[in-house]
C-alpha cells in the first residue's frame, strides 16, 4: 500500500463574518495574520504517526490574499520536513487543470479546483492519482491525531472482501470533540431547532455503530477521518456542485455505483474547530445541500445503470434528510430561528426567498454531478502516474526557502 494524507486548509484575509450566500463560504477559514494557525497543530501532531510517506496540503484561498496564504503555508510545512510535505496551491492546481481538460475538453465548470468544497477533495483525488498513490487518508486542518497507529488504522481492511463478499474500498472513522465524545451535544438544542433533529437522529446512528463490530457498513462519513482505497476514487468522483456536505455526500455518489463506504469504530481523530462565524450562512448552504440531495437523488434513482438510494437503508441517519420532508424541515427551522436567534434579518431572508431559490438552483443542476461522473474514470485513467506532471508538481509544490531581494551593489 502507498498512502497519501490529504489535507485541504482553508484561508481568508481577516476574520470576519462571511455574507449569506457567498460563493466560496467555507465553515472555519484561517486568517492569515492568525499567530498559531489550526494546520500548524495538525501537522505536529502527524510527526508521530508512523509510515508517512507524503502529506499534500491543498491551499484554499481568495484571490486577496492568496499569494500570502502560501506563504504562511510555505513556512509551517518547512518545519516538518519528516512528513514530506507538498503544497498544491493555484500554480499546481492549473497545471493540473489544463491536464485535465486535454483528456475532457467539453467538461465545463470548476469540477476538480481550488474552490468549492467537493471539487477541493476532487483535487486532492487527482494529485493521488498523479504521483500514483492507492490510498488517500483526508484529515481536516483543524484536526489533530491522537496516536502514531494512524494510518495502521486508516489502511486497516481497505482493499478487502467482507465475509459477504463486498469490496472494503472506502472507509470512514470519526472524530472527537472538545469533550472527547463521538455524539453531538444535543444539550445545546434550542427550542428553535426542534424540528432540525439532526443531531438526535445522528446519535442514534452511532450508538449503534460504536456497540457493533469494528467495521460495519456506513451511513455516515467523516471528511476529516476518510480513506479511500484507488478502486472507488479512480471510479467514483465527490460532487463539486454540492454547497457543503460533500463527504456526506460521497456516500450517495459510492451508492449509486454499487461501491458502499464502511464505518471502522476504532479510528478516529480529535476535531478542535474554530467558532463559526455565522450560523445563517451555515445554514443557508445547509438549506441549498439537503434541497440538492433531494433533487439529485430522484433523478439517479430513476436513472438507468445506477443503484437506487432508499430512505430505508439510512435510517435512521439521514433517512428523512433526503427525502420532500426535509422541505417542512427548512420552512419551519428558518422560520423560528428568524424569531428567536441574532441573525434575524438573515433567517428571515432565508425563509422568504432562498428557500424557494434553493428549489429552482437543485432542479437546474441536479443532472449536473451525474453528467461530470461519466467522464471521471478516463480523466483519471489518464492522470494516475503522470510522470512530467508528477514532476513539475513535485518540484513546484515543494516547501522551499522564499528569496530575498538582491541588494543592488552599485548604491
Amino acid at each position: 500500500m502507498n498512502p497519501v494524507i490529504v489535507i485541504p486548509t482553508y484561508w481568508t484575509k481577516e476574520a470576519v463574518a462571511p455574507r449569506i450566500g457567498e460563493v466560496g463560504t467555507y465553515d472555519h477559514a484561517t486568517p492569515i495574520a492568525k499567530p498559531r494557525p489550526e494546520l500548524e497543530d495538525c501537522l505536529e501532531s502527524l510527526e508521530q504517526v508512523r509510515g508517512v510517506l507524503r502529506v499534500v496540503v491543498l491551499v484554499v484561498a481568495p484571490p486577496s490574499c492568496v499569494d500570502s496564504a502560501r506563504a504562511r503555508v510555505n513556512a509551517i510545512c518547512m518545519e516538518h520536513p519528516n512528513l514530506n510535505p507538498l503544497i498544491i496551491g493555484p500554480k499546481e492546481a492549473s497545471a493540473i487543470s489544463n491536464a485535465i481538460h486535454m483528456v475532457a475538453p467539453n467538461m465545463v465548470g470548476e469540477t476538480v479546483s481550488l474552490r468549492g468544497y467537493g471539487a477541493i477533495r476532487n483535487m486532492g483525488l487527482a494529485v493521488a492519482a498523479i504521483l500514483g498513490h492507492d490510498i488517500v487518508v483526508f484529515l481536516d486542518d483543524d484536526e489533530i491525531v491522537l496516536n502514531e497507529n494512524f494510518l495502521i488504522d486508516a489502511v486497516y481492511g481497505l482493499g478487502l472482501l467482507t465475509r459477504q463478499d463486498l469490496p472494503v474500498s472506502a472507509k470512514s472513522g470519526y472524530f472527537l470533540n472538545s469533550h472527547d465524545s463521538c455524539y453531538a451535544d444535543e444539550s445545546t438544542t434550542h427550542w428553535c431547532d426542534r424540528y432540525w433533529t439532526k443531531k438526535k437522529e445522528f446519535n442514534a446512528w452511532m450508538r449503534r455503530a460504536q456497540e457493533g463490530t469494528r467495521i460495519s457498513r456506513s451511513n455516515y462519513v467523516c471528511g476529516g477521518c476518510l480513506a479511500i482505497h484507488a478502486d472507488a476514487f479512480c471510479r467514483v468522483a465527490f460532487d463539486p456542485y454540492i454547497t457543503r456536505g460533500e463527504d456526506m455526500d460521497y456516500l450517495f455518489n459510492l451508492r449509486m455505483n454499487g461501491l458502499d463506504v464502511w464505518f471502522d469504530n476504532q479510528w478516529y481523530v480529535k476535531h478542535l474547530p474554530p467558532k463559526t462565524p455565522s450560523d445563517a450562512a451555515r445554514f443557508m448552504q445547509d438549506v441549498y445541500r439537503w434541497t440538492y440531495e433531494v433533487e439529485k437523488i430522484d433523478v439517479a434513482n430513476h436513472r438507468i445503470g445506477l443503484h437506487k438510494i432508499t430512505p430505508q437503508s439510512l435510517s435512521p441517519y439521514p433517512s428523512t434528510w433526503i427525502t420532500p420532508e426535509v422541505h417542512k424541515r427548512i420552512f419551519r427551522t428558518s422560520l423560528l430561528r428568524a424569531i428567536s436567534q441574532p441573525e434575524h434579518r438573515e433567517y428571515f431572508y432565508i425563509w422568504t426567498h432562498a428557500r424557494a431559490d434553493a428549489k429552482v438552483w437543485a432542479r437546474r443542476v441536479s443532472e449536473s454531478y451525474l453528467q461530470f461522473q461519466t467522464y471521471w474514470p478516463g480523466m483519471m485513467a489518464q492522470l494516475w502516474r503522470d510522470q512530467p506532471l508528477a514532476e513539475a508538481i513535485l518540484q513546484s509544490g515543494a516547501p522551499h526557502v522564499p528569496s530575498r531581494p538582491r541588494r543592488d551593489r552599485r548604491k
